[in-house]
């Protein structure tokens, strides 16, 4: 995988964000390849397509793209929080490409991957209104809260200008396949759960660490009063899907990917 963009396919533009759009789009093109199904050509949809900016030939994932120059950083500036709602919640929501690059030496730095069954509006940031005095006074966007997603989520093909082999790349998209059938309640307690172990930092815990998310948990699922054996049954559904590793009576391993 190469990761220098080809600055002459940016000949003909004049504005920053046109040479940046039209060179990371391209080297996409050039490098990427299918996360699901390994396909080693991404397609480009044609511009201004608002499902998304590439597809795949073969098992017909979609992908939206989102680069910016300089550190990736905890949120993603998106476009009408609205729109981006309707999206994920829609039967055709996208995956989404991330990559950062340096405009300096127009280098990929990172490019990492977000399954679409780990988008859910909890993740979508309301920003503040645009004032009165906007050209489109009252206009609400949003940004990606990406410390939201669990690391489960956030698959890597180069990160910090290293590719990741495509392999293991393939091997943790497969991982989170079990997410992306589940009804929208049982998405929503896996991904919390995956959020909490993620919080604790040894490889090993036992179920006293995480129940002290008891409180947030319930706050987040208020009709829910069984809060312990709802934590007790997610964590046996992330042992038989790899994700964790059962240790003894009570105690948890995170199974290093």
């Amino acid at each position: 995988m190469k990761l220098s963009f080809d600055v002459n396919k940016a000949d003909k533009y004049k504005s920053n964000s046109q040479i940046a759009r039209i060179l990371t789009e391209n080297w996409v093109s050039e490098n990427s390849y299918c996360p699901n199904c390994g396909e080693d050509y991404l397609s480009k949809y044609d511009d201004n397509k608002p499902v998304a900016d590439f597809h795949c030939s073969s098992c017909k994932e979609d992908y939206e793209l989102k680069s910016k120059s300089g550190l990736l950083g905890n949120k993603i500036v998106d476009g009408a929080h609205k729109t981006m709602i309707q999206r994920i919640t829609s039967d055709i929501n996208p995956n989404f490409f991330f990559l950062t690059y340096s405009s300096s030496t127009w280098t990929v730095k990172n490019f990492l991957i977000i399954p679409k069954h780990f988008f859910t509006p909890d993740i979508i940031e309301e920003r503040k209104p645009l004032s009165i005095t906007a050209r489109r006074a009252g206009w609400i966007g949003c940004n990606i809260d990406l410390t939201r997603i669990p690391s489960l989520g956030r698959i890597f093909l180069v990160k910090e200008s290293k590719p990741l082999k495509k392999e293991d790349v393939l091997s943790k998209w497969n991982d989170t396949l079990f997410i992306k059938g589940s009804s929208t309640e049982a998405k929503g307690w896996t991904l919390d759960i995956l959020n909490c172990i993620d919080k604790i930092p040894n490889r090993e815990f036992s179920l006293s660490d995480i129940y002290r998310f008891e409180d947030e948990l319930q706050k987040k699922h208020p009709n829910n009063s069984f809060i312990q054996p709802k934590i007790r049954q997610q964590l046996q559904i992330l042992r038989d899907k790899g994700i964790l590793k059962f240790v003894s009576k009570g105690k948890y391993m995170k199974i290093a990917k």
